[in-house]
């Protein structure tokens, strides 16, 4: 076999007319030397954009679609009539063609349309392109377009406003990107080795959820939890006794379930949260060693584990005011969606000086007596998923903004078994969430190796051979 430099030239020449900015987007994608059978040609060439349009009609409902960032697919955004449409033309979904969204292209916003949402349409913002069967794979084109290299040659070539999220991947940009392509039977290969090493990763998602979905289900057996089953669908018009309304509002009271029912034990005493555990307490700034405290932004917490996993260590002065205070032990939830609803909270662990700062946005639980109640079963108790689909029920302030009030946490009834019972549940969940890490961390690698494999073989740097 041919050797072949992995290494992108300092130096290379460039066609004038091909001069269309100073930073060239086809530059960025790696100009080694191709396998044999392989060339390198325009996007252009092997696509053919869908321009087809339909006029809108006032009274005509339409699914409009979107395409998720990362490379995640097509779906469902909305479905709105044609005169509340700021467009007067959509396009219909193609199944098979190449989907990208111009403002996002950056965040990887590329996908296959697959025929489920042939009934879809979308706005000139997620132009469409059908592939030229003979040369090139609807697959093989997305995973090329998914590539890092790719995705910062977009970055480079995107064009608008000042915002990054205002540029724009417009459609002449990309029929002019250079793909090395290989045969159609590499690419069949290539996809497939992609494809199968995509199901191993789902397969390992899908058991990362059984094991939640077990340890929640553990959970509520040993506390004799019956949890009041949510309606699929919303009541348009419902009933309530004058007893049973604890806030105003339609929108609020159509919703089933309370919290002061949710988690209502049939085996164990129940009292409010707020009675066991102090909800945002005051905390005393006392004299630190070295004037340095353990700082936690919203995004130090990991919404997958449960735990603050990138703590920073800042001077107490940068953090005194306008933040959050907490000591150890206690537990932060966050209060602000979508940040509550994805499980962000934690047991703050060893905290500089055993103080901490951070988000306005979370809620502080604190023990009122660690003897009769521990922060990390309260902290189970709180990562529920019944206990955050119900929290969307009390969300306050403006959409994109809702917060979830701290009387939701004083109200909330919970199950106070023994210390006893309560130290078995955390063991138990805890070993649980050991696997569940395990698990998780083995899906990241693979799903790391299989993004550096197939970068390799989208741009020719390796080979497979046909299986």
């Amino acid at each position: 076999m041919m050797a072949m430099s992995t290494v992108a030239p300092r130096a290379f020449a460039v066609w004038w007319k091909d001069l269309e900015r100073w930073v060239i987007p086809t530059a960025l994608l790696l100009r080694q030397t191709l396998p044999p059978g392989w060339e390198r040609v325009r996007v252009g060439s092997l696509v053919k954009q869908v321009t087809d349009r339909i006029k809108t009609e006032p009274e005509k409902e339409y699914k409009m679609a979107g395409v998720k960032w990362y490379g995640e697919g097509v779906f469902h955004r909305e479905t709105v009539r044609g005169d509340s449409m700021s467009a007067n033309q959509v396009t219909r979904l193609v199944p098979g063609a190449l989907i990208y969204n111009r403002l996002f292209a950056w965040k990887a916003s590329f996908a296959v349309v697959p025929t489920v949402f042939d009934d879809c349409y979308v706005s000139n913002e997620f132009p469409q392109f059908i592939m030229d069967p003979s040369l090139i794979l609807p697959e093989y084109l997305y995973l090329f377009c998914t590539r890092n290299a790719t995705i910062r040659a977009v970055n480079a070539a995107s064009t608008g406003s000042a915002a990054v999220s205002r540029n724009r991947f417009k459609e002449v940009e990309f029929i002019g990107f250079e793909i090395a392509l290989p045969p159609l039977t590499e690419q069949k290969t290539i996809v497939a080795r992609w494809l199968k090493a995509k199901n191993e990763i789902l397969d390992s998602k899908k058991r990362v959820e059984e094991l939640e979905r077990g340890i929640t289900n553990a959970a509520i057996a040993s506390l004799g939890l019956k949890q009041a089953e949510r309606r699929a669908e919303l009541p348009k018009a419902f009933s309530l006794w004058w007893k049973d309304l604890s806030l105003w509002g339609a929108g609020f009271n159509r919703l089933s379930g309370s919290n002061t029912d949710l988690l209502r034990s049939q085996l164990y005493h129940s009292v409010r949260l707020g009675d066991a555990a102090y909800i945002n307490p005051s905390t005393e700034v006392r004299v630190i060693k070295n004037g340095m405290v353990t700082f936690v932004p919203m995004e130090t917490v990991s919404d997958t584990e449960g735990k603050i996993v990138t703590p920073q260590i800042v001077p107490l002065t940068k953090v005194a005011k306008g933040y959050t205070r907490f000591q150890e032990n206690d537990v932060i939830w966050a209060k602000i969606t979508p940040c509550m609803q994805n499980g962000k909270s934690a047991v703050a662990y060893k905290l500089q000086g055993g103080i901490g700062f951070g988000s306005t946005e979370f809620h502080v639980i604190r023990s009122r007596d660690c003897n009769a109640i521990l922060p990390e079963y309260i902290w189970i108790l709180l990562r529920l998923d019944s206990v955050r689909k119900l929290a969307m029920k009390y969300f306050v302030g403006s959409a994109g903004q809702q917060r979830v009030p701290r009387t939701f946490l004083e109200d909330l009834v919970i199950p106070l078994p023994s210390l006893d019972v309560q130290k078995q549940i955390i063991e138990r969940v805890m070993d649980g969430r050991t696997e569940i890490v395990r698990e998780r961390q083995a899906a990241d690698r693979l799903t790391k190796e299989i993004n550096a494999e197939i970068e390799a073989l989208i741009l020719g740097s390796k080979t497979l051979r046909e299986q």
